[in-house]
């Protein structure tokens, strides 16, 4: 009760208050940043500088002013990108970040100045704004078998995200000296040398906003449903126009600043608040309310720097701040308890042969164990089938990095189904729920407190963040009613913030958090022998131990009331499922880092082999894990002779494509 009376409280506070407030904020912050200055050098350096060797002067008019009115106006723009993304698919979750549109445009950026760097000198817009679309289209793609519910765009949009950060990450360590600065520009920093930036901003930007006006009719004709068809509307082209205006608009404050996490989110969650309603005035408020929050955040990082010499990109701290409102959002959706329908309910006595397809798959991760060992390059770039005789010089080399790929594999299976059948959602996945993310936060962690430290003391923060994370949704669980997807909401937000925080203090330039770069990439060239079999026994550990929550397993994916009325506690058994997916992530996590699929594939692979029990899917998606990941090391060891690429990243390039692909084949199957 006293909690939702301070609810009730805080909605009797008059909408234009909280923009007001929000203004008088900005100008203070703003007053507090440039006024000394301003009051040391005179109003007429606003102007211009007559005088180009007065440093503080040309520093204020062609630097500090420019990022004051590049703040403003990408503010701007990505509110009312957000606002038109919420109003057209009608879900307050969708923002420029959520939907992938920022990860595709720095993705299509990377790719252009490797390989196509004349495209940056004919329209940089362009390239960003064409690689922002095609990932928002991957986007859509991927939620439509789920009918775009708020949940299936967050997660397809999660997946983009990560997939264009590997593809990123493996460019960046192909071509480091044309991409050594991405990752700080990725970062979102609104550092400007002069005035050009904005003006070219300017007229893009003020483009889209009178685009934006001209679909305000139709936009809120939208909102009839069935009557806007009456009407002779043409919605799909409505969509389209309004979605294309939302990239287009992100793409080009991408271009100029790079990432802005979450403000097209936080914007139109402000103009709601103060009370918009009509999609005039929710785009109108929603730039206004971007605007001002950019600009404040942008101003107390300046005020920052200046106390502390502490420089943080803005766009990183704005999705770090902004994860927070996600998870406020997405725990205000109705909560949906999962009841499996008929078709879930018969599936698993649909199994075939389980027997002979865990066994066939066994045999492939053999040989493809064996295939890694004997099969390389030689000197001159060609493949070789080593001898026999070699193999004693081989396999210090070969031996291990396979045994940990395969074993981090099978771990990552086995914890994709356990989080898969808890939450009864096949798009869940240690990454997903913010397992990956909290490990590898509990690594950083390490690095500054104690640098320098053994394997065995980052295992331990490793699974210490892992369960830190797990703690932290089971007590938000807790004051959630049963929810099949409440836990995955709460996972993403909380993942969000983490990576955000971490990906700020990557983009300080700490040699230490350079140092988790390299790390996070999830190469195992530096394995031996020891981490090996510490992998392996803890994989062949985790294989004898996973049978035993099969029962629990299968109940849970019955629903709720399935599992109660065969006398199983809820709590306990989502406690137990949890801290054991928890650890074994935190484990292969800190094997190949956080950045693969593996998790969120293997167990849809093993269904489509026909693996839909619970003891013979874990079973199978242990092997098709090992088996993914042994072929990523492989690939990552052979393709880009002589260097070597990360096999964790190798393993979300190859799987992006696949999953996708899986997606597809369920789409046709229940056409």
């Amino acid at each position: 009760m006293p909690e939702m009376s301070r609810i009730s409280d805080v909605r009797k506070v008059p909408g234009g208050a909280w923009l007001v407030l929000l203004a008088l904020f900005a100008l203070a912050a703003t007053v507090t940043n440039l006024g000394p200055a301003l009051a040391d050098l005179g109003g007429s350096v606003i102007f211009g500088v007559d005088d180009m060797t007065n440093q503080p002067a040309v520093q204020f008019h062609f630097s500090r002013l420019p990022r004051l009115a590049m703040a403003f106006l990408a503010g701007g723009a990505l509110g009312v990108a957000g606002a038109l993304l919420q109003q057209i698919l009608r879900n307050p979750l969708a923002s420029p970040s959520t939907v992938g549109i920022e990860a595709g445009a720095q993705l299509a950026l990377a790719v252009t100045m490797v390989f196509f760097p004349v495209l940056l000198g004919w329209s940089r817009d362009l390239v960003t704004l064409g690689g922002g679309s095609l990932a928002m289209l991957g986007v859509f793609l991927v939620a439509w078998q789920a009918g775009f519910s708020p949940l299936s765009v967050m997660l397809a949009g999660l997946m983009a995200g990560l997939y264009a950060s590997a593809c990123v990450t493996l460019l960046a360590l192909m071509k480091e000296h044309y991409l050594g600065g991405l990752f700080i520009w990725g970062g979102g920093s609104l550092v400007q040398q002069d005035w050009r930036p904005v003006i070219s901003l300017l007229p893009r930007v003020a483009g889209g906003l009178v685009l934006a006006l001209l679909l305000l009719r139709p936009l809120t004709l939208l909102s009839l449903d069935e009557g806007a068809k009456g009407l002779g509307l043409k919605i799909a082209q409505i969509r389209a126009a309004g979605l294309a205006i939302a990239a287009a608009l992100t793409g080009f404050v991408v271009s100029a600043v790079g990432i802005i996490g979450f403000v097209g989110l936080a914007a139109p969650a402000f103009a709601r608040m103060t009370g918009a309603r009509t999609p005039a005035s929710r785009l109108l408020l929603s730039g206004i309310s971007g605007a001002l929050l950019l600009t404040t955040t942008d101003q107390l990082l300046q005020i920052l720097e200046s106390g502390t010499g502490i420089f943080l990109p803005t766009g990183a701290v704005t999705a770090m701040l902004g994860a927070p409102l996600l998870l406020v959002l997405v725990r205000r959706l109705p909560a949906r308890a999962h009841r499996a329908s008929s078709a879930e309910k018969i599936a698993p006595e649909r199994s075939r042969a389980p027997v002979w397809m865990v066994a066939g798959l066994a045999g492939a991760c053999l040989l493809a164990v064996a295939a890694a060992v004997l099969i390389g390059r030689g000197i001159d770039g060609s493949f070789l089938l080593s001898p026999f005789d070699q193999l004693e010089d081989l396999l210090p080399w070969r031996l291990p990095r396979t045994l940990v790929a395969g074993s981090a594999g099978i771990l990552l299976g086995l914890a994709g189904v356990f989080i898969q059948r808890l939450t009864a959602n096949p798009a869940a996945s240690p990454e997903v729920l913010g397992i990956s993310s909290g490990a590898v936060f509990g690594v950083l962690a390490v690095q500054f407190l104690a640098a320098g430290s053994g394997y065995l003391v980052q295992v331990a923060g490793a699974s210490a963040g892992a369960l830190a994370v797990f703690g932290i949704l089971l007590a938000m669980e807790q004051r959630r009613s049963r929810s099949s997807d409440s836990l995955l909401y709460s996972g993403v937000a909380l993942g969000a913030f983490l990576t955000a925080l971490v990906s700020a203090v990557i983009a300080s330039g700490d040699p230490r958090a350079m140092l988790l770069l390299q790390w996070m990439t999830g190469s195992t060239s530096q394995a031996d022998w020891t981490s090996a079999a510490l992998l392996a026994a803890i994989a062949c550990a985790a294989l004898l131990a996973a049978p035993l929550f099969s029962r629990v397993l299968t109940l849970l994916k019955l629903g709720d009331e399935a599992a109660q009325s065969a006398g199983i506690g809820l709590r306990a058994a989502r406690l137990l499922v949890l801290v054991f997916a928890a650890v074994l992530t935190a484990v292969a996590t800190l094997a190949i880092g956080p950045l693969s699929f593996v998790g969120l594939m293997a167990p849809h692979l093993a269904r489509r082999a026909g693996l839909l029990r619970s003891l013979p899917q874990m079973a199978g998606a242990a092997a098709f894990g090992g088996l993914l990941m042994i072929l990523a090391d492989y690939l990552g060891r052979v393709a880009y002779f002589p260097w070597q690429l990360p096999a964790g990243t190798m393993a979300t390039f190859i799987g992006g494509p696949l999953l996708v692909a899986l997606v597809l084949l369920r789409r046709a199957r229940t056409a």
